[in-house]
């Protein structure tokens, strides 16, 4: 089965098709991520703006790459589409789009939960590698989530972030440390790398760590770290490291729990921040001790993009006609569209 997948929930848009959930042919990726930076944060209009710019060029384009590879529309067998979450301007340009497509072309229309789809991002090029039931660490700007996969679409809910997601306290940390007023927790990263030696081991908290729930609270974080910073002005990449070093701390353990609660043994990781090195060194490590199978998508695949759309569509399927499908930005993963 061959899907066109197209995303558009924030400031990238994207077109993928995907064979059978695992294969991809063929992929374009636009953003407008030098907008934001000018401004220090994504102003949804311009991000709004730059989907209506880009969408038309980029399905194009994928569409043309498709036909270079010996395909035609015709070989199309759906349209998969991110519903949400995400930015409310931006979703409706990539959902209207695929309604579109859907009508001219006679196919049936998928719509698709973009958290869930980080997730189905580790299925690409591993058709049978993954065995069921797997617990899924969601680690993102926008959200932080366990979930326990007893199949496809087969979803429990096991906890998430009470406040600020990972991703968001790796960006708005970086940016008391003056390192980049937008999208910084890479930069963080790179500091963190570059301590040689933590002196502040240890003064950070570790959120909820020893609490016995699934759930994770980040605000009290950066909080913590604001203080230490204006109290004793240490240097910043030993800042960066002990920071770093907290979350992964508090992530790694409520995951590792999980996947001993619920006896799994596969182990899954999606999400910007499942690009962190230390993160994805840390899980490998303790699933390995384990016994349990450890997937992480490539780092191209953890950021936004249609791969996984199209990867989770094919999975998934839930087909509805094109007509009733709407953009919805507060969608939580466990709604499955």
């Amino acid at each position: 089965m061959k899907i066109l997948g197209i995303e558009s929930s924030c400031d990238e848009t994207a077109a993928a098709v995907v064979e059978d959930g695992t294969k991809v042919i063929c992929s374009v990726v636009a953003t407008s991520k030098d907008f934001h930076e000018k401004t220090g944060g994504i102003v949804p209009e311009i991000a709004a703006r730059k989907q209506v710019e880009f969408t038309v060029p980029v399905i194009n384009e994928c569409v043309k790459q498709f036909a270079e590879k010996g395909g035609n529309i015709n070989d199309i067998d759906a349209i998969a589409v991110t519903v949400g979450p995400g930015l409310i301007g931006s979703l409706v340009v990539g959902v209207e789009a695929a309604k579109a497509l859907a009508l001219a072309w006679n196919k049936p229309l998928i719509p698709v939960n973009h958290l869930v789809g980080h997730i189905y991002a580790n299925f690409i090029d591993r058709p049978n590698e993954i065995v069921f039931p797997a617990v899924a660490l969601l680690v993102s700007g926008g959200h932080t989530d366990l979930v326990l996969l007893r199949g496809h679409g087969d979803f429990e809910y096991i906890g998430g972030t009470l406040d600020d997601a990972a991703g968001e306290s790796f960006d708005k940390t970086a940016r008391l440390l003056g390192l980049s007023k937008y999208l910084g927790g890479v930069l963080l990263s790179q500091k963190s790398a570059a301590c040689t030696k933590n002196e502040l081991a240890g003064r950070l908290p570790r959120p909820m760590i020893d609490d016995g729930t699934f759930d994770f609270s980040f605000s009290g974080l950066k909080t913590a770290v604001k203080n230490l910073i204006e109290r004793e002005h240490p240097p910043v990449e030993q800042v960066a490291c002990e920071f770093e070093t907290s979350v992964v701390d508090v992530l790694v353990a409520k995951t590792i729990r999980a996947v001993k609660k619920f006896g799994v043994k596969t182990l899954l990781m999606g999400g910007g921040v499942a690009a962190n090195t230390h993160l994805r060194a840390r899980l490998g490590n303790d699933a390995k001790e384990l016994g349990v199978s450890f997937f992480v998508p490539p780092i191209s695949l953890c950021t936004d993009n249609a791969i996984y759309i199209a990867a989770a569509a094919n999975f998934i399927n839930k087909t509805k006609a094109f007509d009733e499908i709407v953009a919805d930005p507060s969608l939580g993963i466990m709604d499955l569209a």
